[in-house]
């Protein structure tokens, strides 16, 4: 019996300890339309484990739409989250297959560009790295960067392009 409490515990820690940055609220496949299907089939040759699920602004997105400013969404359009060189990336499309942007968590921060790093290092020396997005639109790569003072718990979110140029800040 104390076995089977274990596994369980176990198999729960588990999953809680897969949980997505993007939470679909229905896990689901939906069906796309036919010009969402071929752009994304078009932008992303090699993606793997597609699945495709419609955008919930309720849910926590991976990205700061904010922050972003990408295109507001609505539940009509859609998210598609696949693998893709070894990452799990996200895609948004609007209902009519137009691509919004994509973006996936990368973990090791040192594979950041040196101009993002030179300017976490001089402008924020006091904080400590929790989290970065490599968001990216037809136009423009960014970095969505959140970082921690463990001094006093402020916490600071910063769109940088590729130079390490800041584009957008905000305090928490």
């Amino acid at each position: 019996m104390k076995l089977k409490t274990l596994v369980a515990v176990a198999a729960l820690a588990c999953f809680a300890a897969c949980e997505t940055p993007y939470r679909a609220s229905d896990t689901t496949t939906v069906i796309v339309s036919d010009a969402t299907q071929s752009a994304f089939s078009t932008q992303y040759p090699g993606a793997t484990n597609v699945v495709w699920t419609n955008y919930d602004a309720s849910l926590d997105p991976m990205i700061d739409w904010d922050l972003a400013g990408w295109t507001t969404l609505d539940a009509g359009d859609y998210v598609a989250r696949f693998n893709l060189d070894d990452q799990d990336y996200y895609a948004w499309y609007d209902n009519n297959g137009n691509w919004i942007g994509s973006a996936y968590v990368i973990s090791d921060y040192s594979t950041l560009p040196s101009g993002v790093s030179t300017t976490l290092n001089t402008q924020f020396p006091s904080y400590t790295i929790t989290k970065v997005n490599r968001e990216f639109q037809k136009d423009r790569i960014t970095y969505e960067v959140v970082l921690k003072r463990p001094s006093d718990d402020t916490k600071v979110k910063l769109l940088l392009n590729s130079d390490g140029t800041v584009i957008k800040q905000k305090v928490k």
